[in-house]
């Protein structure tokens, strides 16, 4: 009996859905100050890093509660003969679940493209440095972002409106930075900021001590990428060694048997 009621109550939520009693959706954004607090802090980068700029995230952590709030319910139906507070717990347990996925599949692809994310950053900078022999930090900037990699254009976007504004601080460039803590970002955003404030006759000197430090982290960047390429090697051949051990003890261990039973 119990299940007929769970299927009827399901298809009763699904009708009321999809006909417009109960909108979700109209439930989120009613409480979306409340929701925002749930969010983390580095989802918006790792949206950008996996999909770019043309994804709104905004739209993909609502999709993130909808999909939570909607199992919570299904699983409250589920429950619903014999509901106790235990139940509850797990019911808000499985939706806190549900609601984390995204953001963790989201965080395992950065793990696993990190070394390609922290490849840009150098690369964008070096064309920066290029720009800025014959520009002003600020126009250089602005002049970079055509080039630039789509995960940092947003960031370069809102850094050249806040100098524009006339922030002639750090800010600008220090959110950049927390915005895509990529390798060494937080020391090259202040290389940066110091050369803006640098005079004319010391520019040469400046710029020069920032293309050596491009120059570092792009070393280091081939660095990883060689490790990670050697290690992802490493790990075939061993995988490659068990296999064929394996294969040769399950050999001689069929020929001992066929030797006894001779």
């Amino acid at each position: 009996m119990q299940i007929e009621i769970i299927i009827i109550a399901v298809i009763i939520f699904i009708i009321m859905t999809v006909g417009g009693q109960i909108n979700i959706n109209q439930m989120i954004s009613d409480n979306q100050m409340l929701f925002m607090k749930l969010k983390e802090s580095d989802y918006d980068f790792y949206i950008r890093a996996k999909y770019g700029n043309n994804v709104n995230s905004d739209i993909m952590f609502n999709k993130r509660i909808q999909n939570a709030l909607i199992v919570m319910v299904l699983v409250f139906f589920f429950f619903i003969r014999d509901i106790n507070a235990v139940k509850v717990l797990l019911i808000f347990v499985i939706g806190y679940f549900i609601y984390k996925m995204p953001y963790n599949d989201l965080k395992n692809y950065y793990k696993r493209h990190i070394h390609q994310i922290d490849e840009m950053l150098p690369h964008y900078l070096k064309s920066l440095e290029i720009l800025i022999q014959h520009y002003t930090v600020p126009v250089a900037i602005g002049k970079s972002m055509a080039d630039a990699p789509e995960i940092f254009k947003d960031g370069l976007q809102n850094m050249i409106n806040s100098i524009n504004a006339g922030d002639d601080s750090i800010e600008p460039y220090m959110v950049f930075a927390r915005e895509y803590p990529v390798r060494d970002s937080m020391r090259m955003m202040r290389l940066l900021y110091r050369l803006s404030l640098g005079r004319q006759e010391r520019k040469q000197e400046q710029l020069l001590t920032f293309s050596r430090s491009i120059s570092s982290l792009q070393q280091k960047a081939r660095e990883t990428k060689y490790k990670n390429r050697l290690e992802k090697m490493e790990n075939k051949t061993m995988s490659m060694l068990i296999a064929t051990g394996l294969g040769v003890m399950v050999l001689l261990v069929l020929a001992v048997v066929k030797l006894m039973g001779i």
